[in-house]
């Protein structure tokens, strides 16, 4: 559909949703966290070991961080972004299967997240410009719910297809298919233009210049990428430990993604009743839990536990941080979207760096445990400076606007 002119022609809300949800599906389905179900493929296959995974996933993450730095500079506008963020994750996935040299893959893992990143920032820039153009914000949680679909989708897609024996080479190309028709239904979706928004007067005058998106929120949400990525990544190390049935492996990213997409579809009601930094700061609280509950007892069952209250909170987080942000800052959101995504990108890069320091050439579990106290005690002073925050911005209003009238008449 063509949106050229946003005063003519309006899109439908459930367009916008529609689009929004299929261009992050690829983007961290398969941009960012198709490595996830497919490594230990690799793995079986001998294509690599684990010390090659590590530096593949640490240039996926480091792509990231460039991504959302550069996302501000791209003079395209947010749409085109999106549509050619998704072209690059095609192309670098399907070649994944084509190539069989390390650096060669890690050029490619590069590019597939600095993609992500672009293709994060600039569709949170004109879906929720859209969806608030449109009076339906609630639809930000289908929007995020994209991120959960594609980690679903695509570890479901994996698990079934190494039962019926598909290379991960194969499987490769199939996922650079899969992400080339999701491309197409976008493109076909997404309106053309943002949406021309007169900013009511009352709240142009109440935001000041120094309303830009606060450090301490940018801080906190670094916060929450160093707390999220050493549960994510390690928590089906960890069951490993514990279980031996293989079964539960492939289940577990699937159960992980489907977590994360109902959570924000859930989390869509409460961010119109309460304040979306309070929310965020509830999240980051539950996912100190999540990374505490393995340190303390190691079970299947702590695993399980953390697993739900991580796959269940980082997407909520991730909503209600990009939402708090863009509306904190007057004018294009663009570059206060990407400086949060690079404060996630850079404790995402930094937590597995400090768990592999601390640990050593040991086997064991010690430097992972204490990397993910230390992500805890992060996600919970970060909770309590939110909720500090927010009771700050709201306690002097009841005293500050009769004397603001009274001053005026």
């Amino acid at each position: 559909m063509s949106n050229a002119s946003p005063n003519s022609t309006r899109p439908s809300s459930l367009a916008v949703c529609i689009a929004g949800l299929l261009v992050l599906a690829v983007a961290m389905g398969v941009g960012r966290f198709a490595f996830t179900p497919l490594l230990p493929l690799m793995i079986q296959t001998d294509s690599v070991d684990v010390a090659a995974g590590g530096w593949l996933a640490t240039a996926n993450y480091a792509g990231y961080l460039v991504g959302a730095l550069t996302t501000g500079r791209l003079r395209l506008t947010p749409q085109r972004i999106g549509l050619v963020a998704l072209a690059a994750i095609v192309v670098s996935t399907a070649a994944m299967g084509l190539a069989s040299s390390l650096s060669i893959w890690l050029l490619l893992r590069f590019v597939a997240g600095a993609a992500s990143a672009w293709a994060l920032v600039s569709t949170s820039v004109w879906c929720l410009a859209w969806l608030t153009r449109l009076e339906r914000s609630a639809g930000a949680g289908v929007l995020f719910a994209g991120v959960g679909a594609g980690i679903a989708f695509v570890g479901l897609y994996c698990w079934r297809a190494s039962v019926a024996s598909v290379s991960p080479d194969g499987l490769w190309q199939q996922l650079g298919a899969v992400a080339l028709v999701s491309l197409l239904a976008a493109a076909a979706l997404m309106p053309r233009a943002l949406p021309i928004e007169a900013a009511p007067p009352q709240r142009a005058a109440a935001v000041a210049p120094s309303s830009a998106t606060p450090w301490g929120l940018v801080i906190c949400y670094g916060a929450l990428g160093f707390g999220y990525i050493l549960p994510a990544t390690f928590l089906p190390v960890l069951a490993r430990a514990v279980v031996h049935d293989p079964s539960v492996f492939g289940a577990a990213w699937p159960v992980f993604g489907a977590a994360a997409a109902l959570s924000t579809l859930v989390a869509s009601w409460f961010l119109g009743r309460v304040p979306r930094r309070r929310v965020l700061a509830c999240s980051l609280g539950l996912m100190a839990t999540g990374c505490l509950l393995p340190v303390l007892h190691l079970s299947a069952l702590t695993v399980l536990v953390a697993a739900m209250l991580v796959g269940g909170t980082f997407m909520v987080a991730t909503m209600a941080g990009m939402q708090e942000a863009r509306d904190s800052t007057v004018g294009d959101p663009t570059q206060a979207l990407g400086r949060m995504t690079a404060a996630f990108a850079i404790g995402q890069i930094a937590a597995p760096v400090l768990s592999s320091t601390l640990s050593g050439p040991t086997q064991g579990f010690g430097g992972l445990f204490i990397a993910l106290v230390a992500g805890a005690v992060a996600l919970l002073a970060s909770a309590g400076w939110l909720m500090r925050a927010d009771h700050k911005i709201k306690s002097p209003q009841p005293l500050l606007d009769p004397l603001r009238e009274h001053m005026t008449r």
